[in-house]
């Protein structure tokens, strides 16, 4: 059924986690105080880290059923942003905001982020691509050591993604 497909590609996304991390997850129990669900709302999103209660996590059925979204959207749950927005960025990106479609400037507002050691990465399930956002098909961001880098949209977690992960979470 089409309902056990889409189930299927989120239990593929948070396997990945369960073969590359310490972290676990395992069917809700009502004993259980924080969780996170998947719901088909409008686009793909999720809050920043922990939520107490349930943790909400939308995966629009009609265009956010990937492995490397259920990934991006389950790494925001664990604490992660968006890698253009790293306390460290301006080192290595240059941002456009005439580009960037008004009402999405804040998916470009630098965070003070806790970079864990690990260097910038464009191969990041988190990193936008070079034209995110444009309001006028015109580049976002671009990359300072090559302007002519396009970087795509990753498809699953990067190395760095899940050190990230093994480092905040402290998994051997």
């Amino acid at each position: 059924s089409a309902a056990q497909e889409e189930r299927n590609v989120i239990l593929g996304g948070l396997e990945i986690f369960e073969l590359t991390t310490c972290i676990r997850f395992v069917p809700y129990s009502s004993n259980d105080r924080d969780f996170i669900y998947f719901k088909s709302e409008e686009g793909c999103w999720s809050f920043v880290g922990r939520q107490r209660g349930g943790q909400f996590i939308s995966l629009d059925k009609d265009g956010c059923l990937e492995h490397g979204t259920v990934q991006h959207e389950v790494l925001h749950a664990l604490g992660f942003h968006h890698e253009q927005v790293r306390s460290d960025r301006d080192r290595y990106v240059w941002i456009y905001p005439q580009n960037i479609n008004p009402g999405a400037e804040n998916n470009f507002k630098k965070e003070v982020t806790n970079n864990l050691g690990t260097p910038y990465d464009f191969t990041s399930v988190m990193h936008y691509g070079k034209y995110a956002f444009s309001k006028n098909g015109l580049p976002t961001i671009i990359a300072k050591s090559n302007p002519n880098f396009n970087w795509g949209r990753a498809t699953k977690m990067s190395t760095y993604d899940i050190a990230r992960v093994n480092t905040l979470y402290r998994c051997k």
